[in-house]
């Protein structure tokens, strides 16, 4: 085994330590807290390098290299539980990823919030948030990769509600808190349904782990409700709680709320960490998800079986997140509302590309859209910083003059995810999921799906660049450039934005060999192929109608008043406010979900206090009658009698006590007395 795979736990303890010594730091100490937090993640992507370098070289081809170190956490009767970590190409690939993305994240953040009074607290939540990050990452056991989990949601609380003083801060981090939550009780369930089942929670034991054949064998045989199988609904309660921190329909409320808290958060929730981890989740437990397909297998004898229940819910769930949340997108005017609108559609990209796909497919863009959407979003904040915290698209304009090198790096982002074609990561990982979903087998609707969400997102990301960086300036301020702290991390994202794309061409397949223990092997052919060609060829027919579609109907919008009507609106006011007021779905929510659940409590307030309280109240009153007629008993009748019997013996004591006196003359008189009551007794006795 190698040494980093032994000491691959230091990669989240490092900065979970450096989280620990700033939270005893003082406010004043800001660069001793900036320091701890960069410094610590820094070593761990160092580790992430070297934990990466040792999964290059699988030690047979089309093996995965996989090293599992494990211990016994606790010992109860016979049964054990263990806890580990795992070193294989899934995690290696998420550790670099995580912890890449998140130092530059952190090296911008010491610019953005140079003035925040909360500096050290703040860099103190951003270093345990990445811990418990990578502690998902690198677990081997779904209870240390739940528990890590439950740090996430902790830390995202934390800092989505950073500026505790605005009252929508603090909302959107309650709204977050909860709204994960209910999809955790989910996954809380199926982890137990899961250990109780194959006895363990390790995903990789040496063949007796739960994602290894033994234990899916056995899933897979066994069945419940309706004839499913056991796998089958194990992974949908797992899948519960990927809908929840992913922000995938009906959980997303949360995700766009989240830009509430400052943009490094934004950029670190949205990019690289908390909405990532729904994704690897599924694609980490992708064995549960995909093995049910084998039951229909095993009972109907299917040489092909079709993809399991489980994998198309996922599909459909990630077809359906990714058109609505693109379709809210389009009418939004906050710049970081349409960032994170663009995130939970992509998210559903994602799913999509996990469901038809494989784990490859929709891994591949997970980690591009990390680099490219944390380069929006930092993007976004250099704007907001830049023109003096204004949000609104409709108040900006003209700042490609006035910050051109954010404005560059923000064209690359856009085009990324937009999905332009070629030069940008975003056109290949978004193709491969076009031509997955080509091919799926179950239906031909969510690659349709997929295809009208990508022309959506094209269409709202050139609507979001002409009202910002185009036309004249319409803020009250002068826009200025942002510090060379935050503009180098946007100009080194923009590097890797447009370079990724090279390891997921189907030129050089790299990522997915990489993934599967292969050797990736370069072969133009395959680019000339026809499938290829033509999945291409409608990839850049969809990026340009959205581009141009846009273009025409916005790009003189900048040269209007900041209060005029959006040309959209213009045209379908009532579509344009049914988008704008995201589908009235948290209007619903509150009538439905809230007003049931405000009914619910104002029940269980009544029968607490009229039934449960009634009642215990009736014991009460209960007890204390009976210990009234205990009194009573106690001094009335006993009491009572044993006093007068005590006065009786008194009496009868005294007058015994009169005839042992002790006088002479009274014992000479009870003699007499006693003689002549003798001798009259014998008179009368002698008479009769």
């Amino acid at each position: 085994m190698t040494w980093i795979a032994k000491n691959l736990w230091l990669i989240p303890v490092l900065p979970l330590v450096a989280a620990g010594l700033s939270a005893l730091l003082k406010q004043s100490q800001r660069r001793a807290a900036a320091s701890l937090a960069i410094g610590s993640l820094a070593i761990s992507f160092l580790l992430a390098c070297c934990a990466f370098a040792a999964t290059l070289h699988a030690p047979v081809h089309g093996e995965v290299f996989r090293q599992t170190p494990s211990f016994t956490w606790l010992q109860f009767g016979e049964s054990s539980l263990r806890l580990g970590t795992v070193l294989d190409p899934l995690t290696a690939i998420m550790l670099v990823m995580v912890t890449f993305v998140g130092l530059l994240i952190f090296i911008y953040s010491t610019g953005y919030m140079a003035h925040d009074k909360n500096f050290t607290r703040f860099f103190c939540f951003l270093a345990l948030f990445a811990a418990a990050m990578l502690g998902i990452i690198i677990s081997n056991n779904l209870l240390l990769l739940f528990i890590s989990w439950e740090l996430v949601g902790l830390a995202s609380y934390l800092l989505i509600g950073f500026w505790y003083h605005k009252p929508s801060a603090a909302a959107a981090a309650k709204k977050a808190f909860i709204t994960t939550r209910i999809g955790d009780m989910g996954f809380f369930i199926g982890i137990l349904w899961l250990y109780s089942q194959t006895g363990t929670l390790l995903f990789y034991d040496h063949g007796n782990g739960c994602l290894e054949a033994t234990a899916l064998t056995k899933l897979v045989s066994t069945t419940t409700l309706g004839g499913m199988a056991v796998s089958t609904a194990i992974a949908l309660l797992i899948f519960c709680g990927a809908i929840g921190k992913s922000g995938q329909v009906p959980l997303h409320v949360w995700l766009p709320d989240a830009m509430e808290g400052p943009t490094p958060v934004s950029a670190l929730i949205h990019a690289a960490t908390m909405v990532a981890a729904g994704v690897f989740l599924v694609a980490r437990c992708y064995p549960i998800f995909e093995v049910s397909s084998i039951a229909s297998l095993i009972r109907f004898g299917i040489p092909a079986p079709p993809p399991s229940l489980a994998i198309q819910v996922v599909t459909w769930i990630g077809a359906i997140t990714a058109v609505f949340a693109a379709l809210i997108a389009v009418a939004q005017t906050d710049i970081k509302r349409i960032l994170a609108y663009s995130t939970v559609s992509q998210l559903g990209f994602m799913m999509i590309g996990l469901g038809v796909g494989g784990v490859a497919v929709g891994m591949f863009h997970l980690i591009t859209h990390a680099f490219f959407k944390a380069l929006l979003f930092l993007g976004a904040g250099s704007v907001i910083h830049g023109c003096h915290e204004e949000q609104d698209i409709r108040r900006m304009g003209g700042l490609k003059k006035f910050m051109p090198l954010t404005f560059a790096t923000y064209a690359i982002g856009m085009m990324a995810l937009s999905g332009v074609p070629l030069f940008f990561s975003g056109f290949w990982s978004k193709d491969e999921i076009l031509h997955a979903a080509h091919n799926w087998s179950v239906s031909q609707i969510p690659f349709y799906l997929a295809a009208f969400g990508a022309l959506l997102t094209a269409f709202y990301m050139t609507r979001q660049v002409c009202y910002v960086f185009l036309g004249q300036n319409k803020s009250h301020h002068k826009p200025h450039e942002s510090p060379r702290v935050m503009t180098v991390p946007l100009t080194i994202l923009a590097a890797f934005t447009i370079l990724l794309g090279i390891i997921g061409t189907p030129v050089w397949p790299w990522f997915e060999t990489y993934l599967s223990g292969h050797h990736a092997t370069f072969d133009f052919a395959r680019l000339t192929e026809k499938e290829t060609l033509s999945t291409m060829l409608l990839s850049v027919v969809i990026v340009a109608v959205g581009i141009g579609s846009a273009w025409a109907i916005y790009s003189k919008v900048s040269l209007k008043p900041a209060d005029a009507a959006d040309p959209l609106e213009a045209i379908q006011p009532r579509v344009f406010n049914l988008l704008r007021n995201k589908f009235f779905i948290d209007e619903l929510y509150a009538v439905t979900v809230l007003r049931l659940n405000a009914v619910l409590t104002q029940f269980a307030d009544w029968l607490d206090q009229a039934v449960w309280g009634g009642i215990v109240k009736a014991f009460s009153s209960l007890a204390i009658g009976l210990s009234w007629l205990s009194r009573t008993v106690d001094e009335q009748v006993v009491n009572l009698g044993f006093n007068q019997g005590c006065e009786s013996v008194r009496d009868s004591s005294k007058a015994v006590s009169k005839i042992q006196d002790g006088k002479i003359q009274h014992y000479l008189r009870y003699i007499g007395i006693a003689l002549v009551v003798l001798a009259l007794a014998l008179i009368w006795g002698c008479r009769s």
